[in-house]
């Protein structure tokens, strides 16, 4: 008996959260393990249809860089690196689409309705509803910059009680135009803010953010995440996440997560305890 007591009182416990969180928008960026390991993408969709069924509004934001590389080799086309961003010709874009589109988004939509949600996958192509420019000038190729999002067509799918899930594939300025490869942190970032999100939560393989003896930051602000910059304490890969965090938050998001998506359950953890499990920026 005490045994389910103590569950009764794990849902008490969460119940001023979920009032809190109820038909406000959280963007959720899916990525890292939870995005491969197959018991964390049950787990994943579990966190999502319960997020769901209690009325919050779902936007999920993916990638999807391990599949394209993957299908990349096999096609024999070769793909490089500058300054992080994978410059992405005529060639490697079709492939780009192909598998985000394709393979990993409707993955994500069969996993989510299988667990009984009403998951629908878009790109941006898709009424046009993000649309990019070039990266400085072009120097990455079909790289885009997010210049603008509708959000009328997602406000529009989850008024319909769908979870949005977004591909990050940009168009471009004409209908012949092959469409724009996104970081899918920054489309995370520019959804959120467009849609006015009270939290955008992005998926890691990391605790959060550490400092330089490999302890969790569980709370930053815009001065020390610039002073973690400049000591080096926040370098490599962890910027674009933190500079994504920062831009959504300067646009008017409330709190940007980074979480460690190989926990089970990490998005109930973060969103539904008091401690949370990984780092918060906030305004």
């Amino acid at each position: 008996m005490q045994a389910k007591i103590q569950k009764a009182q794990i849902l008490l416990d969460a119940l001023p959260y979920i009032k809190k969180f109820r038909n406000k928008t959280i963007v959720i960026k899916y990525g890292g393990a939870a995005q491969i390991n197959s018991d964390l993408k049950e787990k994943f969709a579990q966190d999502i249809v319960l997020l769901y069924l209690v009325g919050i509004r779902i936007i999920i934001v993916h990638g999807g860089g391990k599949s394209i590389n993957s299908i990349l080799d096999k096609l024999d086309i070769k793909s490089n690196f500058t300054d992080g961003l994978r410059v992405t010709d005529e060639k490697v874009m079709e492939v780009v689409e192909m598998v985000l589109s394709g393979n990993v988004n409707k993955e994500i939509t069969t996993l989510l309705n299988h667990h009984g949600a009403k998951a629908i996958g878009i790109t941006g192509k898709d009424a046009n509803f993000i649309k990019a420019r070039p990266i400085d000038d072009g120097k990455y190729g079909l790289v885009g910059q997010i210049t603008e999002v509708d959000e009328s067509v997602l406000s529009d799918l989850i008024d319909e009680k769908f979870i949005p899930v977004v591909a990050p594939i940009a168009s471009g300025d004409d209908s012949s135009h092959p469409g724009y490869n996104i970081n899918a942190d920054l489309a995370a970032s520019k959804i959120a803010i467009s849609m006015q999100a009270k939290k955008v939560i992005f998926l890691t393989d990391t605790l959060g953010v550490l400092d330089k003896d490999g302890k969790l930051l569980s709370k930053l602000s815009q001065d020390s995440i610039e002073i973690l910059k400049e000591n080096g304490t926040i370098s490599g890969g962890m910027i674009p996440k933190i500079d994504a965090c920062l831009e959504a938050i300067n646009g008017g998001v409330e709190n940007a997560h980074i979480i460690d998506g190989r926990i089970e359950h990490s998005i109930l953890l973060e969103l539904f305890t008091n401690e949370g499990i990984g780092t918060i920026i906030k305004q």
